[in-house]
């Protein structure tokens, strides 16, 4: 009994032949090649939920920003006049931007505690502070962490790289323009994006970007204001005499149909598609907050087109030109192909529309 029992728990664990195995290899491959599309999609899915997660969470900041700030839409709201830095310098501001200037060093510093020493946060003269960086009066009034994973959508690769290493602002940390970086076929030299304190701040940077009329005059009636540059849309000119009342910005109460105004959106549309299109390409469709606080997930050809407030009778449209270490156009580096800049340049400000029927008779 007992030999016949081992001999029959010996042939019960027989081993595989080569023919049986390479059967199960086959069929691991086939069942990896069809979840792992599955397991990315999942992945992707749960990035973009969370991305839209992140803005809905951004409205929500926005509107207790206002209730605290007399309807105001959050800016920089320095104006002229004198300022004791961190670091316990007094500087002068003639003007808003350069108000501006100074209030996004100021809260840069003192939320970070690089005050002094090589790794201060220094002061940047030449980069608009409104462009790209105005969330961080938003995220010092909600007492976020600088940086903060908040206004980061979870796919974008670089600045989660930045956030985790906000010290590191060499090429190795994949920082636009930093040195050893060829910039042939990219938006330019970098020019002053080549800074210390320009680099320092991507770091601290957003997925996200803001309509232009969220801080800047709407440009209809002839006021001073800022408008697109055709050579690339990552700067803007001025028209009219030059931008006034940047340090009074804008209310709740000028948008004129807040369901159907984009207020921010993901600059790359990085849930739809591997390659992450630019905003304004046709197909794109990224996650967009709407002044009502609702998520719209609509593609960009659907918006309305886009407007400069430098010349408000023509539809404005350019190329799209990527910062270093952005995603490129969808046909390579010097596409001319030209784009709308859809909801970033909506006609008529805050009183357009970017999603329905367009407003007649501007």
């Amino acid at each position: 009994m007992r030999t016949g029992f081992h001999e029959g728990f010996r042939g019960g664990f027989r081993g595989f032949t080569l023919l049986e195995t390479a059967a199960v290899m086959v069929m691991v491959s086939l069942l990896v090649g069809v979840l792992t599309p599955a397991v990315r999609q999942a992945r992707t899915d749960t990035r973009g939920a969370q991305s839209a997660a992140n803005l809905a969470f951004i409205g929500q900041g926005t509107a207790m920003y206002a209730a605290d700030h007399e309807g105001r839409l959050f800016t920089y709201n320095w104006g002229p006049g004198q300022y004791v830095m961190p670091d316990g310098t007094t500087r002068m501001a003639n003007n808003d931007q350069t108000a501006a200037t100074l209030q996004n060093a100021e809260i840069l510093m003192r939320r970070t505690g690089r005050i002094s020493g090589p790794e201060r946060i220094q002061i940047v003269s030449s980069i608009l502070p409104h462009r790209r960086d105005t969330h961080l009066v938003l995220m010092d009034y909600l007492d976020l962490p600088f940086p903060s994973d908040i206004f980061a959508d979870p796919a974008d690769a670089n600045l989660l790289g930045w956030q985790a290493n906000p010290l590191d602002l060499s090429a190795a940390n994949n920082i636009p323009y930093a040195p050893g970086w060829d910039s042939g076929g990219y938006g330019g030299s970098g020019g002053s994006y080549t800074l210390i304190g320009a680099r320092q701040r991507w770091a601290y940077s957003s997925s996200y970007q803001r309509t232009v009329s969220a801080w800047n005059t709407d440009g209809l009636n002839g006021e001073g204001t800022y408008a697109p540059t055709a050579s690339t849309p990552h700067l803007f000119q001025t028209a009219f005499g030059g931008p006034q009342n940047l340090a009074a910005g804008r209310t709740f109460d000028q948008v004129a149909f807040p369901s159907a105004k984009v207020h921010m959106f993901e600059e790359f549309d990085r849930r739809s598609f591997s390659f992450a299109p630019y905003f304004g390409y046709d197909i794109a469709r990224p996650a967009k907050l709407m002044f009502d606080g609702s998520i719209n997930l609509r593609r960009s050809g659907e918006a309305n087109p886009s407007w400069s407030p430098a010349s408000i009778k023509l539809e404005w449209r350019q190329t799209y030109v990527p910062l270093h270490t952005f995603p490129v156009p969808l046909s390579g580096l010097g596409e001319t192909t030209l784009v709308s800049q859809r909801y970033r340049w909506t006609m008529g400000g805050l009183r357009g529309i970017d999603y329905g029927a367009p407003l007649m008779g501007r």
